[in-house]
């Protein structure tokens, strides 16, 4: 029986382990993407924009 309860502790524990580490690894990515300047960001949607319409030209048949 106390095998049994050990058991359930180390699994809460690796349960509690792993949202930790979930939540860090969003915070960071969050920290990440709100580094970008406004002008930055229109930048690089502008250059996303212009490879997709290039990469849909050269798509096309006609």
């Amino acid at each position: 029986m106390r095998q049994r309860m050990q058991w359930w502790k180390l699994l809460g524990l690796a349960g509690v382990v792993g949202v930790a580490a979930t939540g860090a690894v969003i915070a960071r990515a969050e920290r990440r993407r709100r580094a970008y300047t406004p002008e930055e960001i229109r930048a690089r949607l502008r250059d996303r924009h212009t490879r997709a319409a290039e990469d849909a030209g050269s798509a096309d048949p006609a």
